[in-house]
């Protein structure tokens, strides 16, 4: 508590004045947290002063409130390419983060509990800066590493406004910033050494070294290349729904399973299942084999019943099984973007809704994949394949236009690998036209980028 406030006494963050007439402070109250290091042991205890942000009236206290974070698509194509350029990752972390916003609007706060100024107890802090649980902190925080960017000569990915590069001769130095973490790589020492001492200079930085623990993402960095995985993460989340001692399973759902909504089943904790269906999103972010399990439950939320939470606990014993496994990007391999695209016809017995499933591979290893019901009932295989390789493309050019600006850019067409022929001879030509003049224009969109040849689709066999 004492270094919180000296933390932000140093940051000149307020100034203690009289109430004016008419205005009424916000609260502000202390928050603990014991922070965990990739082994789960303690590394820090942690004291925060939260404003009671839910008090603020919109035009009053606050206006903007937008911040960007990093896609955790971004974090794996930067690993991908640090990688392939047998780079370090290294990771810094910003004290405070959020007190290093700059504040447009008056805004009065009580003063916190067991620091009260003695002979003072009436007066408020007027804030210069902001703090946490502010509704514009995460924006003032954005604007102002932002601007330091700026000011350092990085360029901004249009694509991914918190991905930075810097080129100095041959030498490139690429930034992503997820809130008050920062991962960086480069292919030179010396210019990723400037820019650690840049913003130690500029922010109040923890340098954490190599990148070795991201978000409960653990990372580990040898000779071989990168592997990540969130080993630690999956003990946690097993050990919170009591199934740490249960038997393993060979997969996480059976093939060929149907999951109804199950109106005459028994109903359970609606809360302990969207916890868990929670958890085990977050395990998706390195385990892409649990993606289309976690998906599936993930539909039957507001009314869960005793077959979706069967469904849930057999991934979870598919984890036990599991948990060493992750993501591993090997050095040496070439880099460039291929992707496979896929669907089940009509899959959900309820609403007859087919699910699009697509993943894109960099060198050794995923770096995105998506599992989601598509928006409208396909007449067909050829319309239920045709959709989900139009978003396949989609999320191919944003990659595309991810690694142009890492200096990784695509020579010809994508490839996406499909086991639809008809498919694939509708994204070239506009054929078979009975079957397909009621798809919506939106899905042929496919078609410009084939024939631009932005992307190609080829034939892959179903096994």
């Amino acid at each position: 508590m004492n270094a919180e406030m000296k933390a932000i006494e140093k940051n000149k963050t307020w100034e203690l004045v009289n109430i004016p007439d008419g205005v009424k402070p916000i609260g502000v109250k202390w928050i603990f947290k014991t922070k965990f290091n990739e082994h789960g042991q303690i590394e820090k205890y942690k004291a925060r002063i939260v404003v009671k942000g839910y008090a603020q009236q919109y035009g009053i206290n606050y206006t903007k409130v937008f911040a960007l974070v990093a896609r955790l698509d971004t974090i794996r194509v930067l690993l991908a390419v640090a990688t392939q350029r047998s780079c370090e990752v290294f990771q810094l972390d910003v004290k405070s983060a959020f007190l290093h916003g700059e504040l447009q609007e008056e805004v009065y706060v009580q003063q916190p509990v067991g620091f009260i100024k003695k002979g003072r107890e009436n007066h408020v802090y007027r804030l210069r800066k902001a703090l946490y649980g502010l509704m514009q902190a995460p924006q003032t925080w954005y604007s102002k590493i932002e601007a330091y960017f700026a000011r350092e000569k990085f360029v901004r990915c249009s694509s991914e406004h918190t991905l930075f590069t810097k080129k100095v001769h041959d030498n490139v130095l690429i930034v992503s910033l997820y809130v008050d973490d920062l991962i960086f790589t480069g292919n030179c020492k010396d210019i990723c050494e400037e820019f650690k001492s840049s913003m130690q200079l500029e922010f109040d930085m923890i340098d954490l070294g190599k990148m070795r623990h991201f978000l409960a993402i653990e990372v580990i960095q040898n000779e071989a290349g990168i592997f990540i995985c969130q080993r630690q993460y999956a003990r946690e989340v097993l050990a919170r729904f009591n199934m740490i001692e249960c038997n393993s399973v060979q997969n996480p759902i059976v093939p060929g399973t149907t999951l109804p909504k199950d109106d005459e089943g028994s109903s359970v904790d609606a809360t302990k299942f969207k916890q868990a269906v929670g958890s085990l999103m977050y395990l998706t972010v390195t385990r892409l084999d649990l993606m289309f399990g976690v998906s599936l439950i993930s539909i039957y939320m507001t009314n869960p019943k005793e077959s979706h939470w069967a469904a849930t606990k057999r991934i979870f014993k598919y984890l036990k099984g599991t948990i060493e496994h992750g993501l591993f990007y090997q050095k040496g391999k070439k880099i460039g973007l291929s992707a496979y695209s896929d669907s089940n016809y009509a899959g959900d017995l309820d609403d007859r809704r087919s699910t699009s499933g697509s993943i894109f591979m960099m060198g050794t290893a995923a770096v995105s994949w998506a599992s989601k019901k598509q928006p409208i009932v396909s007449l067909s295989t050829t319309e239920a394949e045709y959709i989900v390789a139009a978003s396949c493309a989609c999320q191919c050019i944003w990659l595309r236009r991810i690694l142009e600006h890492l200096g990784l850019g695509e020579k010809g067409a994508t490839e996406i690998l499909c086991d639809n022929k008809s498919t694939i001879q509708l994204s070239k030509n506009p054929v078979l036209h009975g079957r397909s003049k009621h798809i919506a224009m939106r899905f042929h969109f496919l078609r410009d980028l084939v024939n631009n040849q932005v992307v190609q689709l080829k034939y892959c066999n179903t096994n």
